[in-house]
C-alpha cells in the first residue's frame, strides 16, 4: 500500500511505501494528514496520506528538465515500443550511436527486442519503421504520475 506525502502546504509531493511513512511518523518529519479508520500500526493510525511538518522548496521540479536516463525513457512512453505498440523493454536511439546519435531525450524511443534488433543500425526512415510517436523532453510532473 502506498502512501501520499503532501508538503506543508498541503501540495502534493509523491508516494511512499507504508513502512516509509511509518519511519517518518517515528521521526517526526510528518504528521498523519489522513488514516484508514480503525487501524493502527503501533501507536500510530494507519496513514494513507501525510503531511510534512515543514515546507519543502520544489521549483526544481517544475522548472528544470530532469536527465537522461534509460528508465525514464520507458516511463515516458508508458512502456510501449514506438513501432508496434508492444511491451517495451529496451531504447533506440532514432539517429544511431554508430553514427552520432547522443543519449537525448528527442534522440531515444522505447521499443521492443525485436523491432530495436530490425531497425538495427538505421534511421527509422531507412528501416522503414515510422514511430509512433516523436520522442519529447519530458517535465517533472509527467514522469512522476505514472
Amino acid at each position: 500500500m502506498d502512501v501520499l506525502v503532501i508538503n506543508a502546504d498541503l501540495g502534493p509531493l509523491h508516494r511512499v511505501s507504508l513502512r516509509h511513512a511509518v519511519r517518518m511518523l517515528v521521526r517526526q518529519v510528518a504528521e498523519v494528514h489522513e488514516a484508514r479508520p480503525d487501524s493502527l500500526i503501533g501507536v500510530y493510525p494507519v496513514p494513507t496520506v501525510v503531511r510534512l511538518v515543514r515546507y519543502v522548496v520544489t521549483r526544481w521540479r517544475y522548472t528544470s528538465v530532469p536527465g537522461w536516463s534509460r528508465q525514464g525513457v520507458l516511463i515516458r512512453d508508458g512502456r510501449r515500443c514506438a513501432y508496434c505498440g508492444g511491451h517495451a523493454t529496451t531504447v533506440d536511439h532514432v539517429l544511431p550511436r554508430s553514427r552520432g546519435g547522443r543519449n537525448t531525450w528527442t534522440n531515444t524511443i522505447a521499443a521492443c527486442d525485436g523491432c530495436n534488433q530490425r531497425k538495427g543500425d538505421r534511421t527509422p526512415a531507412e528501416a522503414g519503421m515510422i514511430p509512433r510517436h516523436e520522442p519529447t523532453t519530458p517535465s517533472w510532473a509527467s514522469l512522476t504520475q505514472r
